[in-house]
């Protein structure tokens, strides 16, 4: 099979167009997978839509690597169903296996051969052609900053390079989807930005990608994530929708020029009737944290509350915490309200298997 080396939409009788709305490109419906009795995944639904990224973010063993796994056919999922590109991945027809790309989180190219023998090798199994082959490849080594250690064997480079071949070898070949496990594990800040506006140009191009990472940081690159812990999905939204999810709406940060109790300030009639739902938490003596459905709304009423107290407002600003905070205020809220439930959810799947 021949393919053209650039990163031009592609059309053959075997594939859906690219850009073409043909469904979601990736799909999974109630997915769960155990091993020797441990689930690892916990009844995941979630779609990514044609010519976006999906961030599948989390700590060391929330499930991520095992989502992947199974959306390239290396597992199958004990329960429940997935789709990539509307077909399940353990019966892949060899046309649709040609439109995807994988880069695995362990080192697993040839260490003997080089770094362009490597992505060569590659490319040559998904027919690309010897001219087109040596522009594709040494347009992705250029890329990744490997043209200058292109006859480096695989073996003597650093643990950042050995990565970035990996990425590299995985869309070397122009596929249409691209499952690429901790891309960026190892690589130095400023690379790890260019890598991610390569991503994002092949987002743009209508490819669909599906990056899991632990650098929470890296999830206002995606066009949504996903929040994986104990192997339970716990959001699906844009990156803003997540600070809005977490913290309950917009909030502000407010600062006065004498003390105020924010207990105090909730029993005022002007917020009492207010229909945005406000939240205050105190974090000092004159700053509160005030969150609502919309933060333009209650601005005014949470200043005329503050001044009836007999404090003044000094400053009044979005407050925008990091990722970070997002993540571990969202799992706390899900895992530590959620036990009772996880555990009997977990005993039902051993039941449901065991019966199977």
């Amino acid at each position: 099979m021949s393919a053209t080396p650039s990163i031009a939409v592609r059309k053959t009788d075997d594939r859906v167009p690219l850009g073409v709305s043909a469904g979601p490109a990736i799909e999974l419906r109630e997915v769960s997978r155990r091993f020797n009795g441990t689930v690892a995944l916990r009844q995941v639904s979630l779609d990514v839509p044609r010519g976006s990224i999906l961030g599948l973010i989390g700590p060391s063993g929330s499930g991520k690597t095992t989502a992947v796994r199974l959306l390239t056919g290396i597992l199958a999922p004990t329960a429940g169903d997935v789709r990539v590109l509307g077909e399940q991945p353990r019966h892949f027809r060899r046309a649709t296996r040609e439109q995807i790309g994988y880069m695995p989180q362990g080192f697993l190219l040839y260490p003997e051969l080089t770094a362009a023998e490597n992505v060569d090798f590659m490319a040559s199994l998904f027919g690309l052609l010897f001219s087109h082959r040596r522009r594709r490849v040494r347009e992705v080594l250029e890329l990744l900053d490997l043209w200058t250690v292109r006859n480096r064997r695989a073996s003597a480079l650093s643990g950042g390079m050995q990565r970035r071949l990996e990425l590299a070898c995985a869309f070397v070949h122009d596929p249409a989807v691209l499952f690429l496990d901790e891309p960026t594990a190892g690589i130095d800040p400023l690379l790890r930005r260019s890598v991610w506006q390569e991503l994002q140009r092949l987002r743009d191009t209508g490819r669909t990608l599906l990056v899991t990472t632990q650098y929470v940081s890296e999830a206002e690159e995606c066009d949504r994530v996903a929040l994986l812990a104990e192997g339970r999905l716990i959001a699906l939204e844009a990156p803003e929708g997540l600070r809005r999810k977490a913290l309950g709406g917009d909030v502000v940060e407010i600062e006065t020029d004498a003390p105020v109790d924010a207990e105090a300030l909730t029993e005022h009639p002007v917020l009492l009737v207010d229909s945005a739902g406000t939240r205050l938490q105190q974090v000092g003596p004159r700053s509160l944290l005030a969150s609502s459905n919309n933060g333009a709304s209650v601005s005014p009423a949470l200043t005329e509350a503050i001044e009836a107290s007999g404090a003044h407002v000094v400053a009044m600003r979005e407050h925008r915490p990091s990722f970070d905070e997002v993540f571990a205020l969202l799992v706390e809220r899900e895992l530590g309200t959620d036990t009772t439930r996880a555990d009997a959810e977990s005993e039902r799947e051993a039941a449901d298997a065991d019966r199977t």
